[in-house]
């Protein structure tokens, strides 16, 4: 009965530091781009709720950060984190993340727009919580735009989070 404790433990440290260091990444990207971090700093007792929350049942599948013009709604980039549960329980204990994988990710992304704004959703799985604060929405389409993996960034011994990004089509 402790094994099964020790692991519920573990668990719930991996998911506190997925949480925390997804929310930093989506605030690096944000500032690193050159938008206003003020709109995800507003909602982020929101955004850590809902994604806690799903980390924890196992239900998020995927966090997305879309980058668009507010004048016409299109999209002008998109982040995506893509989550990964693993069943394995003979890691080490390694909890990191790859901030520098990001940074370079952004200068190959390319510029920004200075007047774009964001938004962020999150895809769970079929019997999710609901979540204070979140609700049914829609993407934006990624016609024109092709997605570029980054790789793995974040990872706490049974669960990870690759990081993705998406930009125009040369």
């Amino acid at each position: 009965m402790s094994t099964t404790l020790v692991r519920v433990n573990t668990y719930t440290h991996s998911v506190t530091f997925v949480t925390d260091k997804m929310l930093a990444s989506l605030r690096r990207i944000i500032y690193w781009t050159g938008l206003d971090q003020s709109k995800l700093l507003n909602d982020w007792i929101t955004v850590e709720r809902g994604v806690y929350t799903w980390l924890k049942s196992h239900h998020l599948v995927q966090l997305i950060l879309e980058i668009f013009n507010p004048q016409t709604s299109k999209l002008v980039g998109r982040w995506d984190f893509d989550i990964s549960y693993s069943t394995k329980t003979d890691e080490d204990g390694e909890f990191w993340v790859d901030t520098d994988a990001i940074r370079y990710a952004i200068k190959k992304q390319g510029l920004i727009p200075s007047d774009c704004t964001y938004s962020i959703f999150a895809t769970t799985k079929v019997g999710s919580d609901e979540v204070q604060g979140w609700g049914p929405a829609e993407l934006r389409s990624t016609e024109g735009f092709v997605r570029h993996c980054v790789g793995t960034t974040i990872g706490a011994n049974q669960l990870a989070s690759g990081t993705a990004y998406w930009r125009p089509k040369a």
